[in-house]
């Protein structure tokens, strides 16, 4: 009897629990008693009527509260508690225009639409907090924002539009979905029509508009030098650098004390070169070649020693922490570290002397490493090279140091031969490039892309990058790894990759998910398969997208893309702040100093890698002005394009030869009507059948350049 007694009691309880899950799973929903069995499947009388008692007995044991008669929800106090645990997350939001909204969660799960309605007055960027809405089977999950945990950014730039009583700040940004209202006494002399810097001082919770002030007046929009500025206000970068960097930088002396150079080992007499763009004026990263008497190659990775100049704690440290990168927009960079730095006593000059912290293997000119040895050096440049002279040396065989140079692209073949074997992602991106007048204005648009010149140069520094990571972090026991900043790059999420697979398939391409090698494989053959097409850069870009970002941690994942389990940046300490860390942290584990915290480091770590975002952000959208401003004078003029993508709004066309993507919209297509087949990423007539496909070739005329936006109308021509 006792037995039987407690068997019916674990069914109650199993039963009970059953219940209490549904209210718990839809908190802010209500049911009554028939509703709730009829969701458990519960349909005969007498179980029905369990099911009345039970929900009884949650409610006097106020679990559940009642919302009217009859109906019940999940208590408010408990609803709190059990969304917390099940239904909440944190991410970043990603504004979308009009106000919509995805957060991408921490937790690199699915991404949560927001409606314009539930986001709260969260922005592009914000750190957010969400409760996840009950979905159904099949649903993309969807949201809303209870909680903003961290701004992304208080300052915004835009034009202002002055009247009697008021004015408003009109963003630039598509990502900023509402004006910011500013007080005639905010407008700290800006005028109407001008470009400006504004921050935020308050929101109001029932105001649909967030109040603001005026900090900055930029200047007359379209000008250079005010567009230029405004794309690094908008990313809160700082625009100059502090008074005290300056005079700190200003003070170093450009002699070599003959105590430093006794500490380093010399290898002025050595063979060493440095390679970089035309219009290069930091000169960070230099290439030895010394034969050795068994035959093999030293080869020498020598990397400006910029810890030697900025120590822990001073000005222009705290300058490099902040910004976190060199950005580089279109005529111009704006540097990490004051010019005398960068520009003068750290950069590897041809004929000076200069201080570095090199990586020299000992090599076979089938690039198997022998031996390794890391430390500070002297070097002295024989010559400065551009990729231009290199690669014509590279092609003809002729030319000054050409049997170095050819040395050199052997071995840097090899090494990128064995990458690619081991699984490393062959990306050839096309750069944009633009011939400018003195007044910084575009004559020309010109697409550069990677030779063997530039490739030769990426693989020793890839070589450096890895040894260097390896050195710290590959032990025997990894538990007696010390903490070290990696430079790591997580797998695709499955979701994007099958998805990005059964766009190709659709496309006539196949792709093998079989293992990571085989996923490598994969995409190197569709690359290859691709050059020349219509597709290409738009097949390029969303194979990028399905890929993972990397970042800057102290967490050790690998880097996916190039196939590498340790991996770091090492070779850029001039314009990237992690670089420094590492020469600094290498240098100290070398002569036995004892671990960094990690939680420090890994903090320092999040914010370079979303100042890289930024700076990468920034050289997008000035490549984007400068495209635009290149067209102003071209309206009414026709040129070949491609369609570089579809939505419901109208068509992509990216014109042939200088990639100025613009958008042909589909309400001015007047000879059919038109609709999205999202499924096969095309447009098509409702009456004809005329379709317009990604990668198809078609004659666009310009229509309308908005500079301030920095968007081109295109229209069809038929």
């Amino acid at each position: 009897m006792g037995k039987k007694k407690s068997l019916q009691s674990t069914t109650k309880s199993t039963f009970v629990k059953s219940v209490l899950e549904v209210f718990q799973n839809n908190p802010y929903s209500s049911f009554n008693y028939k509703q709730i069995a009829s969701r458990l499947g519960i349909h005969d009388r007498a179980s029905q009527d369990l099911t009345r008692v039970i929900v009884e007995q949650l409610f006097k044991a106020k679990e559940l509260s009642q919302s009217k008669r009859g109906k019940y929800q999940i208590h408010s106090d408990i609803q709190r508690s059990t969304r917390e645990v099940k239904n909440f997350l944190t991410g970043k939001v990603d504004m979308k225009q009009h106000g919509k909204a995805y957060v991408i969660p921490e937790d690199k799960s699915e991404d949560v639409f927001i409606t314009a309605t539930n986001t709260h007055h969260a922005l592009h960027g914000d750190q957010v907090k969400v409760f996840i809405f009950p979905t159904r089977k099949g649903h993309k999950r969807e949201g809303e924002i209870t909680e903003i945990l961290k701004r992304n950014k208080r300052q915004f730039v835009g034009i202002v539009e002055t009247s009697k009583n008021f004015a408003f700040l009109s963003p630039d940004s598509s990502t900023m979905p509402v004006d910011i209202f500013i007080p005639l006494s905010k407008l700290n002399g800006a005028k109407n029509g001008q470009k400006v810097v504004a921050i935020i001082a308050e929101w109001p919770e029932q105001s649909a508009n967030p109040f603001g002030e005026i900090v900055q007046v930029l200047g007359k929009p379209g000008e250079d030098k005010v567009e230029m500025q405004s794309i690094l206000a908008e990313i809160d970068f700082p625009l100059s650098f502090s008074k005290e960097a300056e005079e700190e930088a200003n003070s170093l002396s450009v002699e070599i004390p003959e105590s430093e150079i006794q500490k380093r080992k010399d290898i002025r007499d050595v063979f060493t070169i440095t390679i970089d763009p035309e219009d290069a004026k930091d000169f960070d990263d230099a290439i030895s070649l010394k034969q050795l008497e068994n035959g093999h190659w030293e080869v020498g990775i020598h990397i400006a020693d910029v810890s030697y100049f900025v120590k822990p704690g001073s000005a222009i440290e705290k300058e490099a922490i902040e910004r976190g990168t060199s950005v580089y927009m279109v005529g111009r960079t704006v540097p990490m570290l004051p010019e005398r730095l960068s520009n003068g006593l750290c950069s590897l000059k041809q004929g000076e002397d200069r201080l570095c912290f090199s990586a020299i293997f000992e090599m076979d000119e089938n690039a198997r490493i022998y031996s390794e040895w890391f430390g500070k050096t002297i070097i002295r440049s024989n010559r400065r090279f551009s990729y231009e002279e290199v690669q014509a040396i590279i092609e003809s065989g002729d030319g000054e140091f050409s049997q170095e140079i050819g040395i050199f692209n052997k071995i840097a073949g090899k090494l990128r031969e064995e990458r690619f074997k081991k699984g490393s992602f062959n990306f050839e991106t096309q750069e944009v490039r633009f011939t400018l007048d003195a007044k910084g204005h575009p004559l020309n648009i010109y697409i550069r892309e990677m030779k063997d010149a530039n490739k030769l140069i990426e693989d020793f520094m890839l070589l450096a990058n890895r040894k260097v990571a390896e050195k710290i972090g590959k032990k025997k026991e990894p538990q007696t790894a010390k903490t070290f900043v990696y430079r790591v790059h997580d797998t695709p999420n499955p979701e994007k990759l099958e998805t990005f697979t059964q766009f190709v398939e659709r496309l006539g391409f196949k792709l093998k998910l079989t293992s990571k090698k085989s996923i490598a494989e994969s995409f190197n053959k569709l690359f290859h398969d691709i050059q020349g097409s219509g597709t290409e850069h738009m097949i390029e870009t969303i194979a990028i997208r399905t890929m993972a970002k990397a970042y800057y941690s102290t967490h050790n994942i690998g880097h996916y893309g190039l196939a590498f389990p340790y991996y770091t940046h090492f070779t850029s300490p001039i314009r990237r702040y992690p670089d420094l860390l590492v020469h600094r942290l290498l240098f100290a584990y070398m002569n036995q100093a004892p671990s960094v915290s990690k939680d420090e480091y890994e903090q320092m770590c999040e914010h370079a890698s979303e100042m890289e975002r930024r700076a990468v952000d920034a050289e997008r959208i000035s490549v984007k002005f400068k495209q635009a401003e290149y067209m102003l004078d071209k309206i009414g003029q026709e040129f070949d394009a491609v369609i570089s993508g579809v939505s419901k709004w109208g068509i992509f066309a990216e014109i042939i030869g200088t990639k100025c993507e613009g958008m042909i919209r589909l309400r001015d297509l007047d000879d059919d009507y038109y609709y999205l087949d999202e499924e096969n990423y095309q447009i098509i007539g409702q009456r004809h059948g005329h379709q317009f496909k990604l990668g198809d070739k078609m004659k666009i005329r310009v229509k309308r350049i908005d500079l301030a936006r920095k968007q081109m109308d295109y229209d069809w021509v038929g």
